[in-house]
């Protein structure tokens, strides 16, 4: 079995919210892709993959247009990985819906990443992304996959380098 960690949303630039960057996490590459495809190493007898996601597209659908943050309010998202060469190796796609508005918020949120050979499901809690800044790093499970990943266990770590950009960890286990 293979995990990898669900992608959060990054806030964009000024739009003072973590849901953008989830979008940006949905794409990311897993251990199907050739090494070549992305970086690879297995400390541990787990497959780890090193990807990075660039937000394509964000929508956002609040409880209450116009007003503030509320319980329900939900993000869709689509992002494109890339491996450390640059090339493009797949996309990701989910939604996160927001379950907490005091303490900076939190969402939860489902994710597929589409891979070569494979998708990845992902899902988990995203905590602070309603903290004005840079959306905060955070951890997801990996629940599942199809093709090469049927089964797949692990995880997903999420980290924003830029507006729209974040750097995906994805470990899968054995």
């Amino acid at each position: 079995m293979r995990p990898i960690q669900s992608l959060r949303p990054i806030r964009a630039a000024g739009l003072g919210s973590a849901t953008a960057l989830l979008a940006l996490l949905a794409c990311a590459s897993t251990a199907s892709a050739s090494a070549s495809a992305a970086d690879t190493t297995s400390p541990h007898d787990h497959e780890v993959i090193t990807l990075t996601g660039r937000l394509a597209e964000q929508s956002r659908f609040p409880v209450h247009p116009g007003g503030a943050a509320a319980q329900g309010d939900r993000t869709v998202f689509r992002s494109i990985l890339f491996d450390k060469d640059g090339n493009q190796v797949g996309e990701t796609g989910g939604t996160c819906t927001t379950t907490r508005v005091d303490n900076d918020g939190a969402e939860a949120c489902n994710v597929t990443y589409s891979l070569p050979g494979g998708q990845l499901a992902v899902q988990g809690m995203v905590f602070g992304h309603l903290t004005p800044g840079p959306p905060p790093a955070f951890d997801n499970a990996i629940t599942g996959g199809t093709g090469k990943y049927d089964r797949a266990r692990g995880s997903i770590h999420a980290e924003t380098t830029a507006p729209g950009e974040r750097r995906f960890t994805i470990t899968l286990e054995p």
